[in-house]
C-alpha cells in the first residue's frame, strides 16, 4: 500500500522579523502536547532569545556538514529525517538555497522528499520569496531576491498562514535589537527595511492572502455560494500565452503571466518561433537565453512549445485561436534580430493580427528605491 502524502504547512509573512518561526514552533509545541512524533528538521535563530526559547523542549535533528571550496556549512540532513521517520517535521527558511554539493540544489526539494515519504512538514517563508512577485517586489524594495519558491509549489500547500505585524510595530522590534543585532539593523533600517517599502510588501502580502483563500474555494477547499461557483466556472475560459525570446525581460513575462494566470485560473502557455522547428539555428548566446526562458516556464508549470515558422507573429497569432487563446504577453524585441521576421517589429504585427485579443507588452519598471 503506497504511504499517503504528508500535508505542508506554511507559515508566510511579509519581512523577517514578523514572527513565523515563533509562531510556528509555537505550533509544534502544541502538535507534541497533543501526542504528535515532531521533530526539528532545521532551525535558523538569528539571535533571537524569544524564538531560541520557544525550541527548546522540541527533539532536533543534527544538521549535516558539507565542504565547499575548503570551508564546512551545516545544512539540513534529509536522510537522517527520513531514517527518524517523525509524523511531522519544523523546517525553517523554505526557500533557502543549499551549499553547492548537495544532493538536491533547494530546501523546498528537500520538503518534497519528506512529504512523498508521509511526514508532515510546518515550514517558514516571506512574500518576496514567491516567484510570481521577484518583478513587483523588486520594484517595491529596489532589491533582485534570488531565492525563490515557485507557485505551484505554496499552492499545492495543504495551509498557508499569514503572519501579520504592522510595520511600525516591526520597525520597534528592530530598533530594540530584536530582529537583528545592532549593527546590522542599522543597516537593514537604510535599505529594505524603510516603512514604506514594509507597508508597500504587507499589502502585498494581504492580497496573496486573498488570492491563497480564492484559490483554495475554486479547487472545492471551501464551500460556495452558487454566484462565486459561476465566477470560478467563467475564469476557467481564460488562457495565457507568453512569447518566449532572448529579450531577458522574457522572464518577467513569464512570472507576469503565470500570476494572472493564477488569479483567473487560466492555463499558460510559453513558445517560441524559429524556422527550423528547434533553437539550432540561433547564435548560441541568443540559444542558451530562449532554453533558459522555457525551462524557467516548465519549472513554474507551464506549458512549452517550439514552433516551426518563418513568420514570427502569424504562427503566434495562428497558435493562439487554435488554442482560445485570450491574454498574450509580448517584449519588445529591442536588439534582438536573430530571426528575419524580427526587423518587421512582430510585437506591432501580433496587435494588428491579433485585434480579438488582449496584448500586454511586457517592459522594465524602475524600482521604487534603490
Amino acid at each position: 500500500m503506497a504511504e499517503q502524502r504528508g500535508k505542508l504547512k506554511i507559515f508566510m509573512g511579509y519581512a523577517a522579523g514578523v514572527g513565523k518561526t515563533y509562531k510556528m514552533l509555537e505550533e509544534a509545541h502544541e502538535l507534541k502536547s497533543a501526542g504528535v512524533d515532531i521533530v526539528v528538521g532545521y532551525f535558523e535563530p538569528h539571535g533571537r532569545q524569544d524564538t531560541i526559547a520557544q525550541s527548546e523542549g522540541l527533539e532536533t535533528i543534527p544538521r549535516k556538514k558539507v565542504d565547499y571550496r575548503g570551508a564546512a556549512f551545516e545544512e539540513m540532513d534529509p536522510d537522517s529525517i527520513l531514517a527518524r521517520h517523525p509524523q511531522a517535521c519544523v523546517v525553517d527558511e523554505f526557500p533557502h538555497t543549499n551549499v553547492p554539493g548537495s544532493t538536491r540544489d533547494k530546501r523546498w526539494e528537500d520538503v518534497q522528499v519528506l512529504l512523498d515519504a508521509g511526514i508532515d512538514v510546518l515550514t517558514t517563508m516571506n512574500i518576496q520569496h514567491l516567484e510570481s512577485l521577484n518583478d513587483q517586489v523588486w520594484n517595491i524594495s529596489g532589491v533582485r531576491v534570488r531565492e525563490t519558491v515557485p507557485d505551484w509549489v505554496v499552492q499545492q500547500a495543504d495551509e498557508v498562514v499569514m503572519v501579520d505585524l504592522t510595520p511600525r510595530a516591526l520597525l520597534h522590534r528592530l530598533q530594540r535589537g530584536v530582529v537583528y543585532e545592532r549593527a546590522k539593523a542599522e543597516q537593514a533600517l537604510q535599505k529594505f527595511f524603510r516603512e514604506s517599502t514594509l507597508v508597500a510588501l504587507r499589502e502585498l502580502a494581504l492580497r496573496q492572502a486573498a488570492h491563497e483563500v480564492e484559490h483554495r474555494m475554486s479547487n472545492g477547499q471551501t464551500r460556495l455560494s452558487s454566484d462565486a461557483d459561476v465566477t470560478v466556472q467563467l475564469r476557467k475560459h481564460h488562457k495565457i500565452l507568453v512569447l518566449v525570446t532572448p529579450n531577458p525581460k522574457t522572464a518577467m513575462a513569464i512570472r507576469r503571466a503565470k500570476r494572472i494566470g493564477d488569479f483567473l485560473g487560466a492555463e499558460c502557455f510559453a513558445i517560441t518561433v524559429q524556422p527550423s522547428g528547434d533553437l539550432s539555428g540561433l547564435p548560441e548566446s541568443d540559444r542558451e537565453a530562449v532554453d533558459r526562458h522555457l525551462n524557467f516556464a516548465r519549472n513554474l508549470h507551464i506549458e512549452t512549445r517550439i514552433l516551426e515558422a518563418e513568420d514570427v507573429a502569424s504562427a503566434v497569432v495562428d497558435f493562439a485561436r487554435r488554442n482560445q487563446v485570450t491574454q498574450i504577453f509580448v517584449t519588445r524585441p529591442r536588439g534582438w534580430s536573430s530571426l528575419p521576421a524580427l526587423s518587421r517589429d512582430p510585437v506591432q504585427r501580433i496587435i494588428g493580427l491579433a485585434k480579438d485579443m488582449q496584448i500586454v507588452i511586457v517592459s522594465d519598471r524602475e524600482p521604487a528605491a534603490r
